[in-house]
């Protein structure tokens, strides 16, 4: 693998990690909203979190699958 493709592979996979932890915070503050009677609140958080995770975890897996190495 070149470096070039090397430097887009870790990029990828720095997008799908930081995607899941994304999603893993957004999980976290909606349960901890949750347990605060703040159901319309939780489920924004949630949201947001599956949202922007899932569209980083999208773009490094997409990122991945373009170079080949998926």
């Amino acid at each position: 693998m070149s470096d070039a493709r090397g430097g887009l592979w870790w990029l990828a996979k720095a997008l799908e990690g930081i995607g899941m932890l994304l999603v893993l915070v957004g999980v976290f503050w909606s349960i901890s909203l949750g347990l605060e009677d703040e159901g319309l609140s939780s489920m924004a958080a949630e949201m947001k979190g599956l949202v922007w995770g899932g569209g980083l975890f999208l773009a490094g897996w997409l990122l991945e699958k373009r170079l080949g190495t998926r």
